[in-house]
């Protein structure tokens, strides 16, 4: 990340890969668009964004998934396995379900639908860049619970009896994609409140963000 100058916030570096130059084009166009956001490189496939991550080390990638040769589920695979800094914002369209629960599992920061408004990417960007949340289109949150909820739980994991009930209730609602905002509305609690409740189940399952709470939770039945 650029060295911050004082009084004026650190410019994120993003890399972008797809296969598409008017997707690119697009994209850098709404990244470059932002005072605090910069394009430090692109690929066109995944085993160039793969070079890209290790080359210069960007905050945040956006990585479509379909890409031909290396696509950017194998992409995300190889830089989880390189232990890379990088948050990794996959970029798909409505239909790839497994292609979003299997690159879940392999540390992707979240999944953006590439037909979402360009306040919404910029969001992301810097959401995932500060390590805050990680994310899912709304759209995509509800598509894995509605696949999973009828599949039978995996046995619960010991670690999850060490929840109190009202951590076992905010790892369910972040099992069905709900902002801390919107799970501090359902539980009638404050947004710092839950806060501190998600940082604790995170800590307690060994969990690195809640894209992985997420996972657990629809997989042991809580969502």
């Amino acid at each position: 990340m650029t060295a911050p100058t004082i009084g004026v916030a650190p410019t994120i570096g993003v890399a972008l890969a797809d296969d598409q130059p008017l997707v690119r084009s697009g994209l850098r166009m709404i990244v470059e668009g932002e005072p605090d956001l910069r394009v430090v490189g692109e690929a066109c496939d995944g085993a160039a964004a793969v070079e890209l991550v290790a080359a210069t080390g960007p905050d945040v990638l956006l990585l479509d998934v379909q890409m031909p040769g290396v696509d950017g589920l194998a992409a995300m695979e190889r830089i989880a396995a390189a232990g890379a800094a990088t948050r990794v914002l996959m970029l798909t369209t409505f239909d790839l379900d497994e292609y979003v629960y299997r690159a879940m599992r392999a540390g992707a920061a979240g999944f953006l639908l590439k037909d979402m408004p360009g306040e919404d990417i910029v969001t992301a960007i810097r959401q995932v860049a500060r390590g805050v949340d990680a994310l899912l289109a709304p759209a995509l949150t509800r598509r894995l619970v509605d696949r999973y909820a009828g599949a039978p739980p995996r046995a619960v994991a010991t670690e999850l009896g060490r929840l109190t009930e009202r951590e076992t209730e905010v790892l369910g609602l972040l099992g069905r994609g709900l902002s801390n905002a919107e799970i501090a509305a359902e539980l009638f609690i404050g947004e710092t409140t839950v806060k501190t409740h998600v940082a604790r189940v995170l800590m307690k399952l060994g969990l690195r963000d809640r894209v992985q709470a997420a996972i657990l939770a629809l997989e042991s039945g809580l969502a």
